[in-house]
């Protein structure tokens, strides 16, 4: 019997997740719950590139965030700019930019980013390429360390209008999936969000996948526990993660 996972990530970057499970020989489900917008105005992140010699690093948190930075931008990065970025899947676009990384943290969460950041803050201009709604803790962590850091928003995530009648016909119907697997913390807000607009909640017995410890601690927070968590945050590790946990006995 070939398991079925529930893919929910944004339709563009549902593909890789989506081999890696039937590598894993699962059966992905795509349906995607969040969507990438453009942010409501191009004003803040168009005057930051703007003045990109004014900053001292270039900060990335998301794979998004990397490639509206690359179709705003007109040209070359100013020499000796550098670039973090959180992890393994921002380090690959921010590459496929054609963009150099300076610095990836081994623990990929903003706090991870922060910590490894600490050594070159002090004094140190930083731009912050992000989505509308995010978490603060890395800017916080590095102004208080002494850094000067302007946040500038790349996109918005919104709920496609396809998603709610699929998920109806999906946990309302006899074929429940064996899994969910979460990508992110917006993943797990609009997943959520749905869900309760049509009177409904997660099968105890779903497995439930997390990318890594921050979307964790969002499925915690809104009342699930995760099955299980993937060892590196990638869709591989992901892959694996589901496929081991959905060959355990219940």
């Amino acid at each position: 019997m070939i398991h079925r996972v529930l893919v929910i990530r944004a339709l563009h970057q549902s593909a890789e997740l989506a081999d890696a499970l039937r590598d894993a020989g699962l059966e992905p489900v795509i349906v995607p719950v969040l969507e990438i917008v453009p942010p409501e105005s191009f004003a803040g992140l168009d005057d930051a590139i703007a003045r990109l010699s004014a900053f001292d690093w270039l900060l990335f948190t998301s794979a998004n965030a990397v490639d509206v930075f690359r179709q705003r931008l007109h040209g070359d990065l100013p020499e000796g700019l550098r670039l973090a970025v959180i992890g393994s899947i921002t380090a690959r676009a921010t590459q496929k930019a054609g963009f150099e990384v300076t610095l990836q943290p081994e623990k990929a969460t903003g706090e991870g980013l922060a910590e490894a950041l600490l050594p070159h803050v002090p004094g140190a201009r930083m731009l912050l390429v992000r989505a509308a709604v995010a978490r603060d803790v890395l800017p916080a962590m590095l102004e208080e360390a002494g850094a000067t850091v302007e946040i500038v928003e790349a996109y918005r995530t919104v709920i496609p209008a396809a998603a709610p009648g699929l998920l109806q016909e999906i946990f309302a119907g006899p074929a429940q999936p064996a899994a969910i697997a979460f990508t992110s913390s917006s993943s797990v807000h609009h997943l959520l969000q749905v869900l309760e607009a049509s009177g409904l909640r997660l099968p105890e017995s779903t497995v439930l996948a997390t990318i890594g410890p921050i979307t964790s601690a969002t499925l915690r927070d809104a009342g699930y526990l995760p099955t299980v968590e993937a060892k590196e945050a990638n869709v591989i590790s992901l892959a694996k993660a589901i496929a081991s946990a959905l060959e355990q006995p219940a």
